[in-house]
């Protein structure tokens, strides 16, 4: 598919059909995420797949918002194999996993798969409950499966700022 058809087509599916992703698919998402670039190439991203039905009752327990995806992916980083910033204040942890992440997103569209972005849990309670090491830090979940019939984008998915509010040039 196009890039910017991808772009423009992928919505966050909030009502799922059930169905696990296609492993070819899954392992064509898990790709993408895992060229993604990271801080000094330290690649410190981890992905759980869950597709078990204890693990979906685990992610059930930590958020209302599996909507009944089939796959879901946690997409953690080990914290201490950051890249720390100039001035001490930031590292490369959460930009790493959220560009893995984002890269993830994009290639299950361009698979015909759906997915929404998860950021409504507690991660400590996630990373427990999965028996994730204490060196890894959540960073979010992602649902993946196949949008039920009557799933679609939400009525204001279309609505976006001009880029004249959004984009300055200096």
């Amino acid at each position: 598919m196009d890039f910017k058809e991808v772009v423009k087509k992928r919505y966050s599916c909030k009502k799922f059909d059930g169905r696990k992703a296609e492993k070819d698919a899954l392992l064509a998402i898990l790709e993408a995420g895992r060229l993604a670039p990271t801080a000094k190439n330290l690649q410190e991203q981890h992905i759980y797949v869950v597709e078990s039905a204890e693990g979906l009752a685990k992610i059930d327990e930590a958020t209302p918002c599996r909507y009944n995806a089939g796959t879901v992916l946690v997409v953690a980083f080990d914290k201490n194999n950051v890249f720390t910033y100039p001035g001490g204040k930031r590292d490369s942890g959460i930009e790493d996993a959220a560009i893995v992440a984002t890269h993830m997103v994009l290639a299950a569209a361009n698979e015909g798969v759906d997915s929404c972005w998860l950021n409504f849990f507690d991660p400590d309670a996630v990373a427990a409950s999965l028996g994730l090491p204490e060196n890894e830090e959540v960073l979010m979940l992602l649902d993946l499966g196949y949008a039920a019939p009557e799933a679609g984008p939400l009525p204001n998915h279309s609505s976006r700022k001009p880029l004249t509010e959004t984009v300055s040039y200096i």
